[in-house]
């Protein structure tokens, strides 16, 4: 009996290959770059299982495209909207993801983009590499405290409340808004309070966006938030560019709504609105939150195991519809 067919839409790190290799041929898309659209619709012809990322949209056409042959679709990500699920789930396409892996590794960077924002880190950097950096000064990049202030979070899932962890060490009041919530076992824990979205963003010095992306949370913050927000607020956004409003933030920022936005993600990635570049309050990041060594190699397993399980007919490990 012929073994399954495997598609992988980019090179991975880690044992994902080797993985897929015991029970699948399989061909990889070896540019290191996002697979252009044609190929992609060439390469999963007869394909029995499809390994994507994020930046590969798999649609009606690629389903079609791919034959009825199409079992999996393994994405290489904890978000999915990438997939239409609806349409995969019609075709009784089993679609899986990788949450879990990335929580405290995003976490970690959600802190790295408040606390380089805050203190004006990126600034500085490339003051000091310029060589204009002249001696010690009372009012040279003053930044503005962390500890003791009030963080608002935005979606207390794993994510979201990984970071409300971190932030018992700063001593800070912690606020957060869920369509889901509220969660008085998780409040109790970390000392969080629920609030409503506006008046979460009134009340916060630091809001941080852990929500996922959907027609709901499209421009979730939009210019009524950013006005709504302290002058002295800074905005971080680690969970998908288009739940804000980028042109409106490039203005907030411009402007002096907000005072500064730490973004890992933008709307119409990789592109950026006109201006977001050039604003020395902004630390933009190209979409790394997963990117250590240790969380890429375990998303690459985790991926690969739930293709190879669907392909055996075993229950996958993390399974979206």
């Amino acid at each position: 009996m012929a073994q399954p067919e495997v598609f992988i839409t980019r090179k991975l790190p880690g044992p994902a290959e080797e993985i897929i290799a015991g029970v699948a041929t399989y061909e990889v898309y070896e540019e290191d770059r996002a697979i252009p659209r044609p190929v992609l619709l060439q390469k999963v012809k007869g394909k029995d299982g499809l390994l994507c990322l994020l930046t590969d949209k798999v649609d009606a056409e690629v389903m079609d495209s791919a034959g009825r042959g199409l079992k999996v679709i393994s994405n290489y990500a904890v978000g999915y909207d990438n997939i239409q699920i609806e349409e995969a789930k019609k075709r009784g396409i089993v679609v899986t993801n990788t949450p879990g892996v990335l929580t405290e590794t995003t976490a970690d960077l959600a802190w790295t983009l408040l606390m380089a924002t805050a203190r004006r880190v990126v600034e500085a950097d490339a003051f000091t590499r310029q060589g204009l950096f002249s001696g010690w000064s009372p009012t040279l990049f003053l930044g503005v405290d962390v500890y003791g202030k009030t963080l608002g979070i935005v979606g207390l899932g794993r994510i979201g409340y990984a970071v409300a962890r971190r932030a018992r060490g700063f001593d800070m009041r912690i606020l957060y808004y869920d369509s889901m919530g509220p969660f008085p076992d998780k409040e109790k824990e970390v000392g969080a309070e629920f609030r409503p979205l506006a008046e979460l963003i009134q009340e916060s010095d630091f809001i941080t966006l852990h929500t996922p992306y959907s027609q709901q949370t499209h421009h979730l913050i939009g210019e009524k938030e950013l006005r709504s927000m302290k002058k002295t607020a800074i905005l971080v956004n680690t969970s998908r560019g288009a739940v804000v409003d980028e042109q409106a933030l490039v203005r907030a920022l411009r402007e002096g709504w907000i005072r500064g936005a730490g973004l890992d993600v933008y709307e119409k990635e990789p592109a950026l609105a006109e201006g977001l570049s050039q604003l020395p309050n902004a630390v933009l990041v190209p979409h790394i939150a997963s990117a250590s060594v240790e969380t890429r190699f375990r998303m690459a397993e985790i991926a690969a195991k739930n293709l190879v399980a669907v392909l055996e007919g075993k229950p996958p490990l993390f399974r979206v519809v």
